[in-house]
């Protein structure tokens, strides 16, 4: 730990291992190099005077970074990928001359990012995918349990711990809709020189047409991109960071909604993540269990759901062929922004495998309010049983007026023995226990739960088998 130094959280405390090496110096730097390599052998390939001897030097030195090297290099120069071509170049004398040959410093620059960004994004689809298999056996065990609905969060009519769930599991299936759209539309920058006209390629290659487009298709298939954008600047389009981050950003939406939900169902005592048997609460108050992870998804999705305005105004201010002003805002907003996904993700996936229900305290906080819920149904019940509709209206209504004011009064809701003891309601008397059944109110819920799972989200967990099974971490 380097204590005399500010550490970014997400890497010291929140994200996990695999995206924090993503965006890692040693990734950066080696994917540079991987880049600077293709961009060689191709070149050879279509005709340059470049050795084997001289690629075999550079693949030699692929992964042994001399950063420190680099580092005093890019101190001298102000420019931190020629520290790395003069940093590499000691290693590999024989090879230095053709290093970057033709390129701009986007060429690593971009092409490494997007190269990140798309296995972050793998690595993103895979924790919501497992996320979304674990809410959905979630869903189904508690497909049935009613439990007070709420809008405007008072009391509405029932619904069931399981179709609740269902709610948060919908989505992530929309948030992994997007994001495989994003996958499958994301576009290598290429290898398209200092304006995006290839002039410098044009010109090593005598004027070939045809080998420049050749070099271009060459170099992205090596990484791994069969789509590349047709034409760009300097660099490629800032708008495709845009729609990356903002798949981030819809994750983090729908994680605070299912924290949030968690957080408000705790105070009731209804719902708990997990809470470890040494796990400390307060320093203060030795008896709380607070929600800390869900308010820590709660504030790691705040970060990224502001984060995102970053990537928009960069895309906005990419001034004709390019900028500089976007570099600095780059390393910051998309790493932070992957790292806090990745962070949220890994708390969610924790959290949902955990999750306690209470199923007594979910009855006594509906039957609490059941009685109010079930008004309209009692009512018709006592008119098919032969009582006045207009005299069991207003029986019920003076019953539910005095409950209300009885409740406000600090008391236990006593209008199921209130409807009990009127005599206008005497023919459901000895009804009134099964008529103030829960499962009555719950609609088609369990049923919804059922075919939710079956239509929507089990194609997604056997298209995406091979994803499952990622745990998630909580670091501290």
């Amino acid at each position: 730990m380097d204590a005399a130094n500010y550490q970014s959280p997400l890497s010291s405390r929140y994200a996990s291992e695999a995206m924090r090496t993503l965006f890692s110096d040693n990734f950066r730097f080696q994917t540079w190099r991987r880049l600077w390599i293709a961009l060689a052998r191709s070149e050879r390939e279509l005709g340059l005077a470049i050795r084997e001897d001289q690629i075999a030097e550079l693949e030699a030195h692929a992964t042994d970074l001399n950063l420190e090297v680099a580092l005093r290099y890019e101190r001298e120069l102000r420019h931190d990928v020629m520290g790395q071509i003069h940093a590499w170049g000691e290693q590999c004398p024989n090879a230095r001359a053709i290093i970057h040959l033709g390129a701009t410093s986007c060429f690593v620059t971009d092409n490494a990012d997007l190269i990140a960004m798309r296995q972050a994004l793998q690595l993103v689809r895979r924790q919501l995918v497992s996320t979304i298999d674990v809410l959905a056996r979630f869903a189904l065990e508690w497909r049935a349990l009613p439990t007070l609905g709420y809008t405007h969060y008072q009391p509405a009519q029932a619904t069931t711990v399981g179709k609740r769930a269902t709610l948060w599991i919908q989505d992530l299936v929309h948030d992994l809709e997007d994001l495989e759209h994003v996958l499958a539309s994301l576009r290598f920058r290429g290898v398209k020189g200092t304006t995006g006209t290839q002039a410098s390629f044009l010109e090593l290659f005598g004027g070939d047409h045809e080998k420049v487009r050749e070099l271009d298709r060459r170099v992205s298939r090596a990484m791994g991109f069969e789509r590349r954008f047709g034409v760009t600047g300097q660099t490629y389009p800032r708008q495709q960071d845009f729609r990356v981050c903002q798949v981030l950003s819809s994750i983090a939406q729908s994680a605070h909604k299912f924290a949030t939900d968690l957080r408000l169902l705790a105070n009731r005592k209804e719902l708990e993540e997990p809470f470890e048997s040494k796990q400390i609460g307060s320093s203060a108050m030795p008896w709380k269990r607070n929600p800390m992870r869900s308010e820590r998804i709660c504030a790691l999705s705040r970060f990224v759901i502001e984060a995102l305005g970053n990537t928009a105004h960069t895309a906005a201010n990419q001034w004709l062929e390019r900028t500089l002003d976007d570099s600095a805002n780059r390393r910051l907003a998309i790493s932070e922004m992957f790292l806090a996904t990745d962070a949220i993700l890994n708390l969610f996936l924790n959290v949902a495998s955990g999750l306690i229900v209470n199923p007594h305290i979910v009855k006594r906080n509906l039957d609490e309010e059941l009685p109010f819920l079930a008004s309209e149904h009692l009512m018709m019940e006592a008119v098919k049983a032969g009582a006045d509709r207009q005299d069991v209206h207003e029986s019920i209504r003076q019953a539910s007026h005095q409950a209300a004011r009885a409740i406000k009064d600090g008391k236990d809701n006593p209008l199921r023995s209130l409807l009990a003891q009127d005599p206008v309601l005497s023919r459901l008397a000895g009804r009134l226990d099964g008529l103030l059944d829960g499962r009555l109110y719950v609609g088609r819920a369990p049923e919804q739960v059922l075919e939710f799972l079956e239509e929507e989200v089990q194609p997604i967990l056997t298209r995406h088998a091979q994803l499952l099974g990622a745990r998630g971490e909580v670091r501290v």
